[in-house]
């Protein structure tokens, strides 16, 4: 590993005057990037404009189209001509650091020089391949139990982060059709009941799939997982349901409890013309918002510690880099030029690092300040108390996914795109076969698979 010493003195340059020093190697860095909506690229270009005036170094933004990604990449790689920098998500990060595309070295010296304390463990050991980290989170979101704590309140409830206390909402609060307990999803050929199913499995402590890639399914943790899931259904509405049920009727204050990702955060403040609150009479009212809790990390009956589904992304440092000038700006990123990488999305660009050494929660700070909204604009902390930012943000701590623990995460995306757990289990909802009878079914054909 490369001096971590040289790292950190060059990160304290960088915070600390608009003169930092860089390798004199080193006058012009590539980086390719999927944020290719303009918006989005002129946040990135207003980074590297930031970055210029403060050492000189041109960097050239290359858009990718998403899609796109891993065969670009590889093709590069083959022919010795890999860019300084790449964004990427956590579906490719096992394949490439295998492949030696990506520099784990360079890395870590990143993480160490931030210091890895400020930043989330769960985006952290979401990094790790063999145990070592190979790319460097720079944001992410999970998904999140939305539920009404006007509701909950009057009832006495609990907050929904465990199974059990779910459960008691449900029975306390289903009214159809003036209010559902629940909106799960239903429509076995959506990706939205694949990403509902794991985040409830992987809070009972589901992993799915082995190091040595073969099915690991413990039986009587997925019966639990299965059962409680079908409570769910049983407190939603019939019917086909995927995110747009859920979305719409918790926007129309007729669901107690949804599970969603953190882009309909604006949309409850009423600042998107295109997905409205109807909870009230003023479609441009946060009401509903300000009587929103939110639940990242449930728990199940045999993991008490919980989990949460998440979704992060890198910037990964290659081995054909000039290494010091990208580790440099790498930093820099990081640090004091987080606010342009936060300020892409922010509702779906929470913070993976936390703050600094000296003030561990200023990026969090920062990040509750940025905007959010298409059609009218409001910080996150202007319509969210403090405890519900923290929350939001508390995710990334516990955030997972089925097989990158294991090195198994294309094992495990095959399992999950084969959709057999979800027809599976709609067949339990739908009263098909016995809770037994179905996890049998599940280990017979996700084993064939």
């Amino acid at each position: 590993m490369r001096n971590i010493l040289t790292r950190s003195v060059l990160g304290a340059a960088l915070l600390a005057s608009t003169a930092a020093i860089v390798p004199a190697s080193a006058q012009n860095l590539e980086w390719w990037t999927t944020e290719n909506q303009p918006v989005r690229i002129a946040r990135q270009e207003a980074l590297i404009a930031q970055y210029e005036a403060a050492t000189g170094v041109s960097i050239d933004l290359v858009p990718i189209e998403e899609s796109d990604l891993n065969t670009r990449v590889t093709a590069a790689f083959s022919a010795g001509d890999l860019p300084d920098i790449v964004q990427h998500p956590l579906t490719v990060l096992g394949s490439w650091a295998d492949a030696g595309i990506l520099d784990d070295d360079a890395a870590g010296d990143v993480i160490a020089a931030l210091g890895q304390q400020t930043f989330a463990p769960g985006a952290l050991d979401m990094a790790r391949v063999g145990g070592t980290i190979t790319s460097v989170p720079t944001d992410g979101w999970t998904q999140m139990i939305l539920y009404r704590t006007d509701l909950f309140d009057a009832a006495g409830l609990a907050a929904p982060d465990s199974y059990a206390d779910i459960q008691a909402a449900l029975a306390a609060l289903h009214n159809p059709p003036s209010v559902f307990g629940f909106v799960a999803a239903t429509k076995v050929d959506e990706s939205y009941m694949e990403q509902l199913l794991e985040h409830v499995f992987l809070a009972n402590g589901i992993r799915l799939v082995a190091p040595n890639g073969q099915l690991n399914l413990d039986r009587g943790r997925t019966i639990e997982a299965l059962n409680f899931y079908k409570s769910l259904a049983d407190a939603s509405p019939e019917g086909e349901l995927f995110w747009q049920q859920s979305r719409e009727l918790y926007l129309a204050g007729q669901a107690a409890m949804i599970i969603w990702s953190p882009f309909i955060l604006d949309e409850l403040a009423g600042l998107r013309d295109s997905a409205p609150p109807t909870f009230n009479s003023d479609p441009t009212s946060s009401a509903l918002a300000e009587v929103t809790g939110v639940v990242t990390t449930l728990a199940g009956p045999s993991n008490a510690a919980g989990a949460s589904w998440g979704s992060v992304t890198y910037l990964g440092i290659t081995t054909d880099a000039d290494t010091d000038a990208a580790t440099a700006f790498v930093e820099f990123a990081l640090s004091e030029g987080y606010g342009q990488i936060l300020g892409i999305a922010p509702e779906g660009k929470f913070p993976v690092r936390r703050g600094t050494q000296d003030d561990p929660s200023a990026f969090i700070d920062l990040w509750s300040t940025l905007d959010v909204g298409v059609d009218r604009k409001a910080s996150l902390a202007s319509l969210y108390p403090a405890s519900v930012i923290q929350e939001i943000v508390s995710g990334l701590d516990t955030a997972d996914r089925w097989g990158v623990a294991e090195g198994q995460l294309v094992q495990a995306s095959k399992f999950i795109n084969s959709r057999v757990l979800n027809r599976l289990v709609r067949e339990f909802i739908d009263g098909e076969r016995s809770v037994e009878s179905t996890y049998d079914a599940l280990v017979i054909e996700l084993t064939n698979i």
